[in-house]
């Protein structure tokens, strides 16, 4: 797989094969990604708040990213990257799946967008040497094979003042219960074996690998499902699955 310039890789090639054989599904929302259709639009007010807050944008224009440049790291089919574009910003995402990447850049396409699409690593982007204002690290982490050296180069990417938005899940028996056993194996929600729980990320460890590149974080949230209304919401409860936000103090 690509390295960094040190010679390690972040790729766990079990991961990109796993998601390159589902990539036909990105768009189903009805299939195997239909969770993330769910969780997309507590996702999106969470990144749309604080990007509003921290550049002091407009939050009643039409277009209020006008000017910033956004990377999706790990954007699968361009869930994320979609948005982002229609509320104005210039957008790249990144994925080490070329399935991943066609499915994207076709649906990209017959939407008439404009995003900037490429089957490369992190590792490979950073040695370019270009940066972002915002890096969005969303469900990602928990699929690297080097979560520290992961976030190291996911934060080189960030200019300074910009933000990093990272989501993934705990480490806990709580998120054993109901990520893999019961979203997997009781619910259906999710392909049999799309997680494996050793490789969960504890808050403590993701705002420790941030601070380690050199950003400061300024938020957590937790996210939950609500079985009653089947609906997510944010949430204090980070035991399952949880977002943060971190900082490139401006030079």
């Amino acid at each position: 797989m690509n390295t960094n310039a040190a010679g390690a890789s972040t790729v766990d090639a079990s991961e990109v094969e796993k998601f390159s054989a589902i990539a036909a599904e990105w768009w189903n929302p009805k299939g195997k990604f239909g969770v993330l259709h769910k969780l997309n639009p507590v996702r999106l007010d969470y990144i749309r708040g604080h990007i509003v807050r921290h550049f002091s944008l407009s939050d009643r224009e039409r277009r209020p990213f006008e000017g910033l440049t956004v990377l999706d790291i790990g954007c699968g089919g361009g869930l994320l990257c979609e948005p982002m574009v229609r509320l104005g910003a210039e957008v790249t995402g990144i994925d080490p799946a070329e399935k991943n990447i066609k499915t994207a850049s076709v649906h990209a396409s017959e939407q008439a967008l404009n995003i900037d699409y490429r089957a490369i690593t992190a590792e490979e982007l950073a040695q370019d040497g270009k940066k972002f204002d915002i890096v969005l690290n969303m469900e990602v982490v928990e699929h690297v094979a080097d979560v520290d050296l992961f976030m190291a180069t996911s934060a080189s990417l960030v200019k300074p003042g910009g933000l990093m938005f990272a989501a993934t899940l705990n480490r806990t028996l709580k998120s054993f219960g109901l990520a893999i056993i019961g979203a997997e194996y009781v619910l259906g929600w999710l392909p049999r074996g799309t997680h494996q729980w050793e490789k969960f990320v504890t808050p403590q460890e993701l705002e420790a690998a941030l601070k380690s590149g050199g950003l400061r974080v300024r938020d957590t949230s937790g996210v939950t499902y609500n079985p009653l209304n089947t609906a997510w919401r944010k949430s204090p409860d980070t035991d399952v699955n949880y977002m943060m936000i971190a900082e490139r103090p401006a030079a």
